[in-house]
């Protein structure tokens, strides 16, 4: 993104859940013009001082409102992150219903193809996409087939994305390891988020180098970089955060 003044025009697809909610507070602070793009239900749990629209990433036409009601409050998008993707449970692939198949690739996948069909017209020149996809989508483990299948998607689309958009709009992608949010109960708006975790986070944590989970704020950073300026010659790339989890 090329510099320019603040306030930024920046669209989060996404951004009521928890690296959502962290992300547009640290965009608010510098001064940035933000709208939060979410489900309906996740709107309406999580108040957000910004402009919102609701969204379901799994309805095409739901997307096509969306981003209509987006382009009537802005002229141009400085940046869009999508955020947007869940898994509800773990369970090998041989064991995978088709139909949850579908909807796991469907919300983390179609729903990032669609989403980005749907911005690229408004973005401005210099701008920068981020799509949030995961570690798994390289560093597979057990019972995560469909999610992991989904989230390799994600960034073989944004690299695509990339060199058929470059110089005009930069696309990048952060891939976080576990991050203690909602997700780990089955995702913002579609669970109880104060639930159970499906994952076993002791022994994540164990196997961890740096010991713990990542934060909503141990990701907000990367994807702040991405945005900005400081990573204006970088377009098609993977940014991998977790505390050294995985090292491709």
């Amino acid at each position: 993104m090329t510099e320019k003044a603040t306030p930024r025009r920046i669209a989060v697809l996404g951004g009521a859940g928890g690296i959502g909610r962290a992300l547009i507070a640290h965009l608010v602070q510098k001064g940035d013009d933000v709208t939060v793009l979410d489900l309906a239900s996740s709107l309406a749990r999580h108040a957000l001082d910004t402009k919102t629209i609701a969204i379901d990433v799994c309805d095409e036409s739901s997307i096509e409102t969306a981003f209509s009601a987006l382009g009537n409050h802005w002229d141009q998008v400085d940046g869009f992150v999508n955020l947007a993707g869940y898994n509800s449970a773990l369970q090998p692939l041989s064991q995978t219903g088709a139909d949850y198949f579908d909807e796991v690739i469907a919300g983390n996948l179609r729903g990032v193809f669609l989403a980005a069909k749907a911005v690229l017209p408004m973005m401005a020149q210099g701008g920068a996409v981020v799509h949030v996809a995961s570690g798994l989508a390289a560093h597979v483990r057990p019972g995560y087939g469909a999610y992991s299948a989904s989230k390799a998607g994600v960034i073989a689309l944004t690299k695509t994305f990339a060199v058929e958009n470059a110089p005009q709009v930069r696309f990048n992608v952060v891939a976080p390891g576990l991050v203690d949010t909602a997700f780990l109960r089955g995702g913002t708006g579609r669970s109880d988020e104060d639930g159970q975790s499906i994952v076993p986070l002791d022994a994540y944590r164990a196997m961890t180098p740096m010991k713990r989970l990542a934060l909503p704020e141990d990701i907000v950073g990367p994807i702040e970089f991405l945005l900005s300026p400081a990573s204006g010659f970088m377009t098609g790339q993977v940014l991998w955060v977790n505390g050294g989890g995985y090292m491709p």
